[in-house]
């Protein structure tokens, strides 16, 4: 079966939107991610695309030129005090570029009141005709794939779904029954990356590498073949190679490249008996 690769943005975050969309397309990848808001409490702002109706004018361009397809827009996060409606701007925005996925992630430690935020937001975002795709991570508040799908499946949203990211599966047990545990109609694609076996394991380690030191697939100590093999082989696979040492020396052409080339060679390796 052939996969479908996503460009993720943070393989490739020094691009415009336009450029990130024309390089996927010339590098191999079926689709691309897009980010519209900031993943940082501080220090980011809203992106152009959100803001410029020139850069979203130039990203749909881009997209009917190429004939690629936005995967997932980045990033909703759920906090306590959140109300869904917000996000319109967002979903307007993400609408107009006909994105599939929402990444959500989960900024609230009161589970109840969460599964009530993102059953609010899941059902904006299934009348987007998009998904809503809670991440896990050990330093939110959704911290791994059990609590994660707890909330979707709490949640009963057929919009909602479980986003797994191969570096925070790892980080937070990486059991491969913690992926097959989650139904499959709520996985509508998953992140892949590799990344060192020794690390710091404070939240500013994690989050340190998660933003900027993963590594290609492959070149870590992460066990990617139970990864590969313990979710559905036809959806999506992002490609997020977030690493500030490869986007400093290596242009982003070629980063996108190495990565679809190294994510392809490790999906043959899991698909191998």
């Amino acid at each position: 079966m052939k996969r479908t690769y996503s460009l993720s943005f943070l393989t490739v975050p020094d691009l415009e939107p336009a450029d990130a969309i024309r390089v996927a397309a010339e590098t191999g990848y079926e689709r691309v991610g897009l980010r519209l808001l900031p993943a940082a409490a501080s220090g980011e702002g809203l992106y152009p695309i959100l803001t410029d109706p020139s850069v979203l004018k130039e990203a749909q361009a881009a997209l009917a030129d190429t004939g690629m397809r936005v995967g997932d827009v980045e990033i909703v996060r759920l906090k306590p005090q959140t109300k869904v409606d917000d996000f319109i701007p967002f979903l307007d925005c993400a609408a107009a570029l006909g994105a599939a996925n929402i990444l959500v992630a989960g900024d609230d430690g009161d589970h109840a009141r969460l599964t009530q935020t993102f059953a609010a937001f899941a059902e904006l975002a299934g009348r987007y005709a998009m998904t809503a795709d809670l991440e896990f991570m050990p330093w939110t508040g959704v911290r791994n794939a059990g609590e994660a799908n707890a909330i979707v499946q709490a949640a009963a949203h057929p919009a909602g779904g479980v986003l797994a990211d191969a570096l925070h599966w790892d980080r937070s047990g990486g059991k491969a029954e913690d992926l097959t545990a989650i139904p499959r109609a709520s996985i509508h694609y998953f992140q892949l990356c590799d990344g060192l076996a020794d690390y710091d394991t404070s939240d500013e380690g994690l989050i340190s590498i998660a933003r900027g030191g993963r590594l290609m697939p492959g070149d870590g100590g992460i066990d990617l073949v139970s990864f590969l093999r313990a979710l559905p082989d036809d959806v999506p696979i992002s490609v997020e190679i977030a690493s500030l040492e490869r986007t400093r020396q290596m242009p982003a052409n070629e980063r996108a490249a190495l990565a679809l080339h190294k994510a392809m060679e490790v999906v043959e390796l899991s698909m191998a008996e």
